[in-house]
């Protein structure tokens, strides 16, 4: 009969062992059912023993005594000895020879001769492999397959009515015995209430009925040959030699074979598991959501327990840098105890090869090891990386020979521990790269990828969920003042504070510079409570080295609970929407919501951003002039140029509505070029009626940064034939304050070209003052909210009398902006301010109402150097 059925006939598992079948959670107790069943099957098989006892009279004599004793050892070769053939690719047949020596009994000794040495073969070998929990089942089995073997041969005697044994019947008896053990263990089975095919039972019968077959065929011809030849016993020994000489030429190219197959399955199964590995959605890096798919491994244990014949393997192996230690169990459970403590001397040995101890040679600590873990003998191999130990395979007494553990198995299981180590340490990289993927380096906390796929499945459910977004206001000042170190050492406290106050379930993440997000499953309300907890939590004064830095955050969400048909309700969809709700805070530490005018507000400015060039082309976007007059004599000097778009939808736009948009699209330097064009254009039309009246552009930012800007503007200059004199370009001194290092260098090529340069808004900069010497300007513009308040407020008329001084004692022009009343220009006058820009003199005018106000309040007169100069009237 074949391996396979002699383990299930032989060592059915006790049903609290682990099998790949699982239990239906309402079925009766499987212990009890095997127990009740391994009753009835003892007791048919002493009924059975007594009755051939009785059918069958025995007589106990000498040569009775010796044939007992040459079929026990037959019947214990048989058990012990087997042979592997594969029948074909992917498939192999174990087989052992119970059949032959049992065939041979029924032919020449009596029934309980044939019983007694069958039974204490067979128990001796469950004993020698540790069967535990099925002894009574497999003796009742054992006794009946004797039974069945001799009841059939007696039957085909009587009915051919010969006082010998028949060779016919003999062969027929041997060949029911493994037959009726199979249908037996089927039974067990069906009584364990474990599946089965019938497909897969009948496929089994027939197996063991083509191994008997044979088995019995060799066993009968053998008897037969032997005891009707002359010299019959040499001729059999030649064939049999010959056999075992094919046999184990055969096996060791097979079992090259195998070996490679299950390499190539032990890397398989690691990396099929490695790719289960999922990415903590708490982004905690503290506590990482580690898949340990159980299956796998034990499918894996499993593979190496077979292919070493092993009784047990053990893994214990740590999975993706985590320290816990993983164990899992292949075959007979291990004993009650501990066992991966770092005490186990097992655990303790050096070296990177197998070790092979055997109970008997080892000293007092290994044995007592070994004693714990019920092995006379084990395989041991670490499991290491480059750096360090990863785990150890352990192989628990083999079970398929007499020998032990051999050369090959110990090369087998050093070549595996090799594979499975790097499929290990594959693993564990890919795990790495996959959790830097999704999580940010100095925080630890999920990034913007890792976000979208935590919060994917919450949206996606449509649960009540809020995105928060929070932005810690100090970032960029802390940047400048301390450097970027400590900057970052406030957001990693900041990411901590995060985590604190919203537990380690909530998806966190950094998505840049000092800018957070959070996701909230709860409804808006609640979201609100906590957003506010985060604010006064992130708004807590920093440590920095041996600083305390103030700091304030700014905190805006966005719930599902919010319709808007404008927004989707994807990840990006609610980012948006909490940033919009982020830039709506107006106050210091205020918490907005988001509701969907203000989704109206951003769909506005993103319908603006993505038409503008459009714009430009249409002829939807002009400029506008404001005039600049000096004060002593009240020529017309100049215009600042201020751009203005009338829109199809929207109608006339203020130009803070679109500007700063526009600016932060990176679209501004397409609107300097078009203002700077229409400037020049109308400066060299003057020019062309011999007035020298100057244009003044306001700059970005972005344009001081662009260090092909002055190039540009030198060829626009060329290109309209303008002088750089009558061109002026305004910055605010907070847009070069943002990036003086930069700026300064462009601002200088501006300089040396000849064009005027004006600092804008003077007085409301922070430093201006400071790095007024060092800026190449020739004017300076008083902000219009000094200009405002100076009939009425003390403190406003000193400053700009400061201004105007300050200026004039560094040679620079003085201009001021907002003058609306005659008081203010009077004020501004007697001061000594060189010119006046505001509502008084003009608002701002279209190009052709321009020419028509200078036209109906100017006069034209003859200048210095014969140039023209317009004089305003009355």
């Amino acid at each position: 009969m074949t391996r396979a059925e002699a383990e299930s006939v032989y060592a059915i598992p006790s049903a609290d062992a682990e099998s790949p079948v699982r239990q239906p959670a309402d079925e009766s107790d499987p212990d009890r059912s095997f127990r009740s069943f391994s009753i009835a099957i003892a007791i048919i098989a002493v009924a059975c023993c007594v009755a051939m006892s009785v059918w069958l009279p025995f007589e106990l004599t000498t040569t009775a005594a010796w044939t007992g004793l040459a079929l026990l050892a037959g019947f214990a070769a048989a058990e012990l000895l087997s042979m592997n053939v594969d029948v074909r690719s992917g498939v192999a047949w174990t087989i052992s020879f119970t059949e032959i020596p049992l065939v041979i009994g029924v032919m020449v000794a009596d029934f309980e001769v044939v019983l007694f040495a069958h039974l204490i073969a067979g128990l001796g070998t469950l004993a020698h492999r540790r069967t535990e929990g099925t002894l009574l089942y497999n003796t009742g089995v054992m006794a009946l397959e004797i039974c069945c073997a001799f009841a059939v041969a007696n039957v085909v005697r009587l009915l051919l009515g010969v006082a010998e044994m028949p060779w016919i019947g003999a062969f027929l008896g041997a060949l029911v015995a493994p037959t009726a053990s199979t249908v037996f263990a089927l039974s067990t089975i069906w009584v364990l209430r474990k599946p089965i095919q019938l497909t897969s039972g009948l496929r089994l019968v027939g197996r063991v009925v083509v191994i008997g077959f044979v088995n019995s065929s060799v066993g009968i011809s053998g008897y037969l040959v032997v005891s009707g030849v002359e010299y019959g016993w040499p001729l059999i020994g030649a064939v049999v030699l010959a056999l075992t000489t094919l046999y184990w030429g055969y096996s060791d190219l097979l079992r090259e074979q195998r070996d490679l197959e299950a390499l190539a399955d032990v890397s398989l199964m690691v990396a099929k598991s490695g790719r289960r590995v999922a990415v903590s959605s708490t982004g905690d890096p503290d506590r990482p959501d580690k898949v340990f798919a159980g299956g796998d491994w034990d499918a894996l244990a499993e593979r190496i327990k077979d292919q070493l014949s092993a009784r047990r393997i053990v893994l214990r192996f740590r999975l993706d840098g985590s320290n816990a230690l993983h164990t899992v169990v292949a075959g007979v459970p291990l004993p009650d105890g501990e066992y991966a403590s770092s005490d186990d001397p097992l655990l303790r040995l050096h070296g990177s090869h197998a070790r092979h101890l055997r109970y008997a040679d080892v000293n007092d600590e290994l044995a007592a090891a070994l004693r714990a873990r019920g092995a006379d003998e084990v395989l041991i191999v670490p499991l290491r990386s480059s750096t360090e130990v990863l785990g150890v395979i352990e192989a628990h007494d083999r079970n398929s020979r007499l020998r032990g553990f051999g050369r090959s198995d110990r090369q087998l299981i050093d070549t595996m521990a090799a594979h499975l180590s790097t499929a290990l340490d594959n693993r564990r990289l890919m795990a790495t790269l996959r959790h830097d993927a999704y999580h940010d380096p100095l925080t630890g906390l999920l990034n913007r990828p890792g976000f979208a796929k935590a919060a994917k499945e919450p949206l996606t459910n449509r649960v009540p969920a809020v995105v928060v977004r929070l932005n810690l206001d100090v970032f960029s000042t802390v940047c400048d003042a301390l450097g970027y170190t400590w900057a970052d050492r406030m957001v990693v406290v900041a990411g901590r504070r995060l985590r604190a106050v919203l537990g380690a379930d909530v998806p966190v993440a950094r998505l840049e510079g000092a800018s957070f997000a959070a996701l909230l499953c709860c409804d808006q309300q609640q979201a609100h409570q906590i957003a506010e907890r985060v604010r006064a939590e992130l708004s807590t004064p920093y440590p920095v080295d041996r600083l305390t830095v103030e700091a304030s955050a700014t905190v805006g969400y966005a719930s599902t609970e919010v319709e808007d048909s404008a927004t989707s309700l994807d990840v990006d969809g609610m980012l948006q929407r909490a940033d919009v709700a982020l830039r709506a805070v107006d106050d210091e530490g205020e918490v907005r919501g988001y509701v969907p005018s203000m989704g109206q507000m951003f769909l506005r400015r993103f319908q603006l951003v993505t038409q503008f060039r459009q714009a430009l082309e249409d002829g939807q976007v002009s400029v506008h002039y404001q005039p600049k007059v000096s004060l002593p004599n009240r020529t017309v000097l100049g215009v600042e140029a201020l751009v203005r778009w009338t829109h199809p939808e929207f109608g006339k736009l203020h130009p803070d509505e679109f500007v700063p948009a526009i600016e932060a699209a990176g679209l501004i330097g397409a609107l300097t070029s078009f203002v700077l064009d229409a400037a020049l254009i109308r400066v060299r039309k003057w020019l062309d009626t011999g007035l020298r009246i100057s244009a003044a552009v306001n700059l970005s930012v972005r344009s001081l940064t662009d260090d092909g800007f002055p190039a540009l503007v030198a060829s626009a200059l060329d290109r309209h034939a303008v002088p750089p004199e009558l061109l002026t370009f305004e910055l605010t001194e907070s847009g070069v304050m943002a990036d003086p290092e930069r700026a300064l260098p462009i601002l200088r090529e501006l300089h040396t070209l000849g064009v005027v340069l004006a600092v804008d808004d003077f007085g409301t900069g922070y430093s201006s003052l400071a790095y007024l010497r060092q800026l190449p300007v020739d004017e300076v513009k008083i902000d219009k909210s000094f200009v405002f308040g100076m009939g009425t407020d003390l403190g406003d008329l000193a400053v700009v009398r400061s201004i105007v001084e300050l200026g004039h004692s560094l040679g620079l022009s003085v201009v001021a902006e907002g003058v609306e009343e005659d008081i203010a220009r009077d004020q501004l006058e007697s001061m000594g301010c060189d010119v006046a820009q505001g509502y008084l003199i003009s608002r701002p005018l279209s190009e052709k109402r321009l020419e028509a106000w200078l036209q109906a309040r100017t006069a034209r007169a003859t200048g210095h150097n014969a140039a023209s100069v317009l004089t305003l009237i009355g």
